[in-house]
């Protein structure tokens, strides 16, 4: 398949028109590099971030977002993490700025992960972190890959003890590709998903400016309708959780309308009483949206401790 034209960061339409603070314009500021990769024949594109000095890096992260995100769900984060970690976070198949497939699986998934965290130079046994649908593909990762990780950080993605209700929102099973006559009119359409309410409005604009691409029909979402179907949920992701074969954290916001305290009591359990278990305060399910600085700060103790204990 064909790799997707990558976007020029700097075009006048990406950038963000609401006030800001001055720590979201330093983070956009640090330089990255953008990259892509071929995995099982499909061009997959991911970021990457160094530390002032990259000799002395002490290991290396991969970020994973959630279902039909992108790579730029993290802009605003991984130059925090950056300072002292080589950082990449990668576009999953079917998303962002990657290539589509004929079909998706968790395989997949796990085999582009693996790809991006040799092709950016993560290192041995690299830390994975995983927003939502990027939690499970990293549950997964570490139940079958792992030895060759350092640990995970699972973000907001909700395995349920069983008798547990419903999601009040439930997991949507996209089937059609909608399109906006213009891009602003796409931008002003953006909404989260599952439905929250976000004060950092200026972060829910940057996010949907990249969430965009110009097709034939006009403008619509970057990702692939046929990535965000009903089975991408198929995988056993509880006994991924349960089996994990290497450290793991769970970050969840404590205002998350996904994961109450049952989840968080039953996953404390499967995780095991050395699993750092942090509530973010005031945060719903998009963690990094609702409290940016509180979500790196939880990681960088979290990986810190990792790094340190090895």
């Amino acid at each position: 398949m064909n790799a997707p034209t990558l976007p020029d960061w700097n075009a006048p339409e990406l950038a963000v028109t609401r006030p800001a603070p001055a720590w979201f314009g330093e983070a956009l500021a640090r330089p990255f590099a953008s990259h892509v990769v071929d995995v099982l024949d499909c061009p997959i594109h991911y970021l990457r971030w160094t530390p002032p000095t990259e000799s002395g890096a002490r290991r290396g992260v991969l970020l994973v977002h959630g279902g039909g995100a992108h790579a730029n769900w993290w802009r605003f984060i991984a130059p925090f993490l950056a300072a002292d970690y080589v950082v990449a976070a990668l576009d999953l198949s079917g998303m962002g700025d990657s290539g589509r497939r004929d079909s998706y699986d968790a395989a997949q998934r796990s085999a582009e992960m693996l790809a991006v965290a040799a092709a950016a130079g993560l290192g041995p046994r690299p830390f994975v972190v995983g927003h939502s649908f990027g939690g499970y593909q990293a549950m997964r990762l570490g139940a079958k890959h792992g030895g060759e990780l350092g640990g995970v950080v699972i973000i907001d993605s909700p395995i349920r003890p069983p008798g547990h209700e419903e999601d009040p929102v439930p997991r949507r099973a996209l089937k059609v590709e909608r399109h906006y006559p213009s891009f602003d009119i796409a931008v002003e359409r953006f909404r989260l998903m599952p439905p929250q309410e976000c004060a950092n409005d200026y972060l829910v604009e940057f996010i949907a400016r990249h969430s965009i691409r110009q097709a034939a029909a006009g403008w619509t979402w970057k990702f692939d309708v046929a990535a965000m179907g009903a089975r991408r949920w198929e995988e056993p992701f509880p006994e991924h959780c349960a089996n994990l074969a290497c450290r793991a954290a769970l970050l969840y916001g404590e205002r998350s309308a996904l994961v109450d305290a049952s989840v968080v009591r039953h996953m404390a359990g499967l995780l095991g009483p050395h699993a750092p278990v942090i509530g973010i305060p005031d945060a719903h399910h998009h963690v990094m949206l609702d409290q940016p600085l509180a979500c790196v700060t939880a990681l960088r103790a979290v990986l810190a401790g990792w790094a340190c204990a090895d």
